[in-house]
């Protein structure tokens, strides 16, 4: 069995995907780009504050899904440039402060709307 998770306090799916689907007991999120869900626009900002507002997206959509950031078990972070790593790892764990969930991070050779980072996660519900 699988639900769509969808809310309005996300970025709207650019695509044909859903922003998460719960199954089996875990969320899936589709990646997050810093578009704020008010205005469904790309956020001006360094890779600091791009990361900021994904996962301020990710908050919003796992919420919807009755699930917390506490609950992510893994994560994946995509740079368009890892010289921002320090950066967006700096964000990240304000986020993830308690007990981390395993994470993968590349570097990428461009992301959607030309931003500078995009994290997706999988969490429990």
């Amino acid at each position: 069995m699988r639900e769509i998770i969808s809310t309005k306090q996300a970025p709207q799916a650019i695509g044909p995907y859903s922003q998460a689907i719960k199954a089996s007991g875990f969320i899936f999120v589709s990646g997050q780009v810093a578009i704020d869900p008010a205005t469904q626009q790309i956020i001006t900002g360094d890779v600091a504050a791009q990361s900021d507002r994904v996962l301020r997206n990710l908050t919003a959509i796992l919420e919807a899904a009755g699930s917390n950031l506490g609950k992510v078990v893994k994560s994946t972070v995509f740079l368009k440039n890892m010289s921002d790593f320090a950066a967006m790892n700096e964000v990240y764990g304000k986020y993830f402060n308690s007990a981390p969930p395993a994470r993968s991070t590349v570097e990428v050779a461009r992301l959607p709307k030309d931003v500078l980072v995009e994290i997706d996660v999988i969490a429990l519900e």
